[in-house]
């Protein structure tokens, strides 16, 4: 795709039209190529890196409004990642879009993750230099959502006490109450049955393996009643 014009093609990416195409130019030139390093996308990079951050953070904490700051640093870990920087990259068409050093590009497996995801972080730089944090966000909020949405289901589809103690607290400004029920069965293969009390009202109890499984699976149920997750035959969860 050299033979384009490179800031023309990242106008188009980006939905922004640059004032300063310079900068666009800058944030698609790799050191390999660079006259200084410091002419190339380094630094750039360094920049676009805690913008990234940020857009990331106010999306998490808007999407969701009932996670504590732990939940939201697990998640914000996975939306920032190199791995997740270098598929949206590549997603868009930045990576092609690259300023190379020969050799590079035609290496064998493609180009390695740590080019992609500078490319993303480099031009977030240039749109937040070029004008500022909206651009920034109105391009990137669309394209991080799904990685965010992907880490807060796998996140917490294991963790429905951690769940469910987030929103009863927000709703009923208390802690649920787990009762343990009854535990069957020789050392090596006991069954446990808890149920968990919300505010006065004691929940369909669940089984498991260790009391701590059937915790999860009482807190599974009662996030059922309450509407905050629906499970489906192929025993998928997923959150309302």
């Amino acid at each position: 795709m050299q033979e384009h014009d490179p800031v023309r093609e990242a106008e188009r990416i980006t939905g922004h039209t640059f004032k300063q195409p310079d900068i666009m130019i800058r944030a698609l030139t790799h050191s390999s190529v660079a006259e200084d390093r410091l002419n190339s996308n380094e630094r750039l990079e360094f920049l676009g890196d805690s913008v990234l951050g940020l857009v990331a953070c106010q999306r998490i904490f808007d999407l969701y409004p009932d996670l504590l700051e732990g939940e939201m640093t697990k998640i914000k870990s996975v939306a920032v990642s190199r791995k997740t920087c270098a598929a949206i990259a590549r997603k868009v068409g930045l990576e092609d879009l690259l300023i190379l050093g020969k050799g590079i590009r035609g290496r064998e497996g493609g180009l390695p993750h740590s080019l992609a995801a500078a490319a993303l972080e480099s031009t977030i730089a240039a749109l937040y230099l070029d004008g500022g944090l909206a651009p920034v966000a109105q391009w990137l909020s669309p394209l991080l959502d799904e990685h965010i949405s992907r880490a807060y289901k796998s996140g917490h589809q294991q963790n429905y006490k951690s769940v469910l103690q987030q929103h009863v607290q927000r709703r009923f400004q208390e802690t649920p109450e787990y009762m343990l029920l009854e535990q069957d069965g020789p050392d090596h293969a006991k069954t446990f049955r808890v149920s968990v009390r919300i505010s006065g009202t004691t929940y369909e109890p669940g089984e498991g393996a260790s009391k701590k499984q059937a915790e999860q699976t009482a807190a599974l149920i009662a996030l059922q009643a309450l509407e905050i997750v629906e499970r489906h035959d192929d025993g998928s969860v997923k959150f309302i």
